[in-house]
């Protein structure tokens, strides 16, 4: 399993702490931020995009990262030439990206390794458990090996059910 730092929110100093505690994996969420980062630590870190993901700024990510982890649109995966991740949005949640389960078919193709989901936001990690379930059988019934689920408050759930990618943020920067 791959730990992914989500650098949403860490400014581009704060980085080098990442490099200081041997975390060699980041995932941005914006593609102006990635390029910024990149800019300052180039090569240091293997760099994935983990948030939505517009055509427009698919050269820059084609350029930088290895993965994508949010693939959600054909016009998106016409443009990468990178891996990715189908990004499947399980409960149905407005406000999230990702496809619904009877879409992934249509998204399924060259360059796809694997499926991603953000569960709904729950207090208990164990409320996560199902999706984390689910998002491994639809894997599993497209013969996909890679799985990037959990984040900072479930990500032992996660990597109980499959995960062979999580995304964790804050608690890497709790003081």
């Amino acid at each position: 399993m791959t730990l992914v730092a989500a650098t949403k929110y860490v400014s581009v100093a704060d980085m080098a702490a990442l490099l200081d505690a041997g975390i060699d994996v980041v995932g941005e969420n914006r593609a102006q931020d990635l390029e910024a980062k990149h800019a300052v630590y180039g090569d240091a870190f293997r760099w994935h995009f983990i948030g939505r993901l517009q055509s427009n700024k698919v050269k820059v990510v084609n350029r930088i990262c290895e993965l994508v982890h949010s693939l959600d649109t054909p016009s998106v995966a016409r443009r990468l030439e990178i891996p990715a991740l189908v990004q499947v949005n399980l409960a149905g949640e407005a406000s999230k990206g990702g496809i619904s389960p009877s879409e992934l078919p249509d998204l399924l193709g060259a360059g796809v390794i694997g499926l991603s989901t953000m569960p709904p936001e729950a207090g208990d990690p164990e409320a996560s458990r199902p999706w984390f379930h689910r998002l491994k059988e639809l894997a599993d019934i497209h013969g996909l090996r890679e799985l990037s689920m959990g984040t900072t408050q479930d990500y032992v759930v996660a990597a109980e059910e499959g995960a062979t990618y999580v995304r964790v943020g804050s608690a890497l920067f709790r003081v």
